[in-house]
């Protein structure tokens, strides 16, 4: 990029948040505005499915600052992959309940599979990022650190 901004696992996650906030929002809010009598239970699940990943997004933006913050994400990721399986694990058993797809049904297939994706990938990204960032080394004047430790000598037998 050319403002020096690289693109990476946080950027990827919160945009496939957004993508499957926005999505999700948009399929039900049109479904359940045009025909909620066919399939009021799968365009109340992709309601919910929105405002899961509206929270989502939130959560992941804000993940970097404290544990406790990665913690909620984290759980915030066991929900939505939860949604996933038990949504997609309904819709294949009972397809019946299901006449139109949700955000959530084939475990995500509409969309790629990034609802299914997406958790594991946050979840991953999550676990290995820094909150706990230690404190910059003052430096002299020499831009050397004040009071070096000195290195071991080595030993050789």
């Amino acid at each position: 990029m050319p403002d020096g901004r690289r693109v990476g696992p946080r950027q990827v996650a919160l945009a496939a948040c957004a993508v499957c906030a926005l999505a999700g929002t948009g399929r039900s809010a049109w479904q359940l505005a045009t025909h909620p009598h066919r399939a009021l239970l799968a365009y109340t699940l992709s309601a919910v499915a929105a405002v899961i990943y509206l929270g989502g997004l939130l959560l992941l933006a804000g993940a970097d600052r404290s544990v406790r913050a990665r913690r909620i994400a984290v759980a915030w990721c066991g929900l939505a992959f939860g949604g996933v399986l038990c949504t997609g694990t309904l819709a294949l058993l009972s397809p019946g309940r299901f006449p139109d797809a949700t955000v959530w049904s084939g475990y995500g297939s509409g969309y790629g599979y990034l609802p299914l994706i997406l958790p594991v990938f946050a979840t991953v990204w999550l676990y290995g990022i820094r909150t706990d960032r230690p404190e910059p080394i003052p430096s002299g004047s020499s831009g050397s650190p004040v009071n070096p430790t000195p290195a071991r000598p080595q030993r050789h037998p």
